[in-house]
């Protein structure tokens, strides 16, 4: 029952085949015995529970809220939660339980899902790895398949088992693990360069990064507002849809969000791709992309073509510069948002009390890690008076050209760009933490955060295993608001390259 989808277990709630309670007792049990993941770092038994016998009423009176009803689903802990606590996985917010709940929260609850918990990040969601929060990394549930211990030799040496675990990619690691382990349906992830689509394609999931302003930020504690949206992992994608019709639309707390009303949709049994225009950029041939990959993303173009779709190579020319560009611009918003936690209202207080500024800078210290530090810094110095214009104001700009560079493409009468997500598949978290996060993150938001500068949707499918016995996914990007033709290509492909099924071993240390 686990491993179903969202809308089949929706279908077996309301045959009375299976009830909420039994549902969310069986994840509840199978985040237990998958605690070595460290996917969550909050589970809420209690309200679960009571949320679950709140939906079985419900379905008892034949009246249930809608699909999401009696749905076992995770949220990444930088969404508030009313009465939950929410850490963004850091010393600075540890212990704080918020008031009230992100719009994208309650918008689940209305419709009856169940919140089985909070999931780990990176702290802040500053980073690609889910290494870097201070609950410890998060482990790729794909490290204890049968898929990948069958290929990755040496089989005789036992000692080295403990340290052959991949990383989730990140920052929304925990969600992307908790939906591929089948402790839950579906998670919201946030995706500010990459966040959600990054750990989908590591962790053989869907993640889909809506455009900006079609879902509510309201209540995402911010890392970029120009570039945060909440993201969703699922298993399918039509799960996907599901949940976007859910959480897509305006909300008065959030000016950034659309006017207009939202029609959710339902995607088509059959989709046909033979009269679209399929974009291959060619600047995403980067540098560093395993010909692994490059092999996967040549087959997918293939898949379109035989289809009777047309293919074409497409340039975006000013992506080379976009990384540099967006790591201005995410320094910049970072060090402003940052200037909230000074341990006056809430979060973390340091006990040092010889001045006002030296509580402050006390707070600081104790609260954020190296890596959230090291980004206010480089922020705050792009924002000196006198480097303001040199780099802050000349980031804009070409962030306007990058944008500008998709507007062309899609002009001249592309449909949905196809891409790689990653460079390669996932690496072992000894290989990983050899780089400092700064460089890990500028190697693999690479490839996704251009669509986040330019406000674009974007979908990561998983689509092969590579030699490793690893997930590769590939991303297609869609024109602005155009999810419903996004989401149809993408689950043409997803009919077209039916990625395996995790054969999730016992989740146990060596």
């Amino acid at each position: 029952m686990l491993r179903a989808s969202l809308r089949q277990v929706s279908a077996a709630l309301k045959e009375g085949q299976v009830t909420p309670t039994e549902l969310c007792h069986k994840c509840l049990a199978l985040i237990k015995s998958t605690k070595l993941l460290n996917a969550y770092i909050t589970v809420a038994e209690e309200t679960a529970l009571k949320q679950a016998e709140e939906s079985e009423e419900r379905y008892r009176r034949g009246q249930p809220l809608g699909v999401l009803d009696g749905i076992p689903i995770a949220v990444k802990d930088n969404f508030n939660t009313a009465g939950i606590e929410t850490t963004c996985a850091s010393n600075m917010l540890k212990g704080y339980i918020p008031p009230y709940n992100a719009t994208v929260v309650q918008k689940l609850q209305d419709q009856g899902a169940v919140l089985l918990g909070k999931t780990n990040l990176d702290e802040f969601a500053m980073g690609s790895g889910s290494t870097d929060g201070v609950f410890g990394p998060v482990r790729n549930p794909w490290s204890y398949s049968r898929q990948y211990k069958e290929k990755s030799a040496p089989k005789s040496d036992p000692e080295h088992e403990e340290f052959k675990w991949v990383i989730t990619g990140g920052s929304s690691g925990g969600s992307a693990a908790a939906v591929s382990s089948f402790t839950c349906f579906a998670a919201l992830g946030s995706d500010t360069g990459g966040s959600t689509r990054n750990p989908a394609a590591h962790c053989g999931v869907v993640g889909l990064k809506p455009t900006y302003g079609l879902i509510s930020r309201h209540g995402l504690i911010p890392l970029v507002n120009s570039m945060d949206v909440p993201g969703i992992l699922t298993r399918c994608v039509d799960d996907a849809a599901v949940v976007l019709g859910t959480l897509a639309g305006h909300d008065p707390k959030d000016s950034t969000t659309i006017q207009d009303v939202f029609q959710p949709f339902e995607l088509p049994n059959m989709p046909d791709v033979s009269k679209l225009c399929i974009g291959i950029p060619k600047e995403y041939n980067a540098p560093g992309l395993s010909s692994e990959i490059l092999a996967v993303w040549s087959k997918a173009a293939d898949l379109f073509k035989n289809a009777g779709a047309k293919v074409i190579e497409v340039s975006l020319p000013h992506t080379p510069y976009s990384i540099v560009c967006y790591h201005v611009l995410c320094t910049a918003e970072v060090a402003s948002n940052m200037a909230r936690f000074d341990g006056l209202e809430y979060g973390h207080r340091s006990g040092v009390n010889e001045s006002t500024e030296s509580m402050y800078a006390a707070t600081r210290r104790e609260g954020f890690n190296d890596v959230v530090r090291g980004r206010i810094l480089s922020g705050n110095y792009f924002l000196l008076k006198q480097n303001y214009e040199d780099y802050f104001v000349k980031a804009q700009k070409v962030r306007r050209l990058i944008a500008n560079d998709f507007v062309k493409v899609f002009r001249s009468g592309v449909d949905i760009l196809l891409t790689p997500t990653t460079l390669s598949d996932a690496v072992p978290y000894i290989e990983f933490i050899k780089e400092d996060n700064r460089t890990r993150s500028t190697q693999d938001d690479i490839l996704t955060q251009a669509a986040n500068m330019a406000g674009l949707p974007a979908i990561s499918v998983p689509t092969a295993l590579s030699e490793r016995g690893l997930p590769v996914g590939l991303q297609f990007i869609g024109r602005s608001f155009q999810e419903k033709q996004l989401l149809t290509v993408a689950k043409w492909f997803e009919k077209q390259v039916k990625f395996p099924m995790i054969q999730l071993e016992e989740v146990k240390g060596a």
